[in-house]
């Protein structure tokens, strides 16, 4: 054996025993993965999906919630028509809707045929996944923001908890859509990161991974932030939300947001970089932002000198229709 694959053999053998603890760690933890259109289409895709066999052969019960933007957009450029859009939300019209089905349903599709290779001679051997979808999330329409009607636009109204735990302890990963229906049967667009968010808290999933194009969010010097408080992500936001790209205020955001409702952790990760899932999850220093919940910190009854604070806190939540306003009292 030559020096060099010496010393790639013993490199490896000291990042496979490192990484033992955040095995057993991970094991039969709930981890949610917002995985955005983008990300579908990127060349990065099918290491991802490997990533994702890696985790479940660990025993990681995995919710994958997928967007479809640009396939949506894609749809609506090739039938010659676009979308208006209000406050970032997709208007999204009688018309329309038949189109953000078709488009919803190949990116569904293609990300379920990718968890199900099973290839010889590729990390997806024998993986054999089973993949399960379905009306786990209940919708309700958006309706009238300042005077526009976002019509078949809508946000989630629950989630069956008890069946989705179901799927996750049969073994399987359950593909969730931005797509959803009323008790009416009506069909209602959704935001994928709404989705996530809303599975992650219900299911009191241990983290929420949402991949972006880079690996998380910097400070004024370019510099990667490693790890942000709620406070600190709350701050974050305020002070640089109208300068960042939607996509990342949008992951920041649901990051924020999941961690209100009592998930743990939550982590960004680039999705065009190989190996940044494994790298965030079982090495020390990771390769993305992290955004953990304020439960680290130490906990005290609150006073009422904490009022304004906890309506701050909570705020997002009511703005969402999570929670129903509060008064003061």
């Amino acid at each position: 054996m030559s020096n060099t694959q010496d010393a790639n053999t013993q490199a490896y053998v000291k990042w496979f025993r490192h990484s033992t603890p955040y095995i057993n760690r991970h094991s039969d933890k709930t981890f949610v993965l917002m995985l955005p259109g983008e990300a579908i289409t990127h060349a990065n895709f099918s290491n991802i999906v490997h990533d994702i066999a890696l985790l479940c052969s660990l025993d990681v019960r995995l919710v994958v919630v997928h967007g479809a933007r640009p396939q949506i957009d894609q749809r609506l450029q090739e039938a010659d028509t676009f979308s208006h859009f209000h406050n970032n939300l997709r208007i999204t019209d009688s018309e329309s809707l038949r189109l953000v089905i078709q488009a919803i349903g190949e990116a569904r599709t293609t990300v379920e045929a990718a968890l199900s290779t099973s290839l010889p001679n590729s990390p997806m051997h024998d993986a054999d996944m089973q993949v399960i979808s379905g009306n786990f999330v209940v919708a309700m329409p958006f309706g009238v923001i300042d005077g526009v009607d976002l019509q078949h636009t809508g946000k989630v109204r629950k989630v069956h908890t008890k069946s989705l735990n179901a799927a996750l302890d049969s073994g399987a990963v359950v593909l969730l859509s931005p797509i959803a229906y009323s008790p009416t049967g009506e069909i209602f667009n959704l935001s994928f990161s709404d989705v996530a968010t809303h599975v992650a808290g219900a299911i009191k999933a241990d983290k929420l991974l949402a991949f972006v194009e880079g690996h998380g969010v910097s400070d004024a010097d370019g510099n990667l932030i490693r790890q942000l408080s709620l406070q600190e992500c709350k701050d974050y936001l305020n002070a640089n939300g109208a300068d960042i790209n939607f996509d990342l205020q949008q992951a920041v955001s649901a990051c924020y947001l999941s961690c209100l409702q009592g998930v743990q952790r939550a982590q960004l990760i680039s999705y065009s970089t190989d190996g940044a899932l494994l790298t965030e999850l079982f090495t020390r220093d990771g390769l993305g932002t992290m955004i953990y919940s304020g439960q680290y910190e130490q906990l005290r009854v609150a006073h009422i000198d904490d009022v304004a604070g906890i309506l701050d806190l909570i705020r997002p939540l009511e703005e969402q229709g999570i929670l129903v306003r509060r008064s003061r009292e």
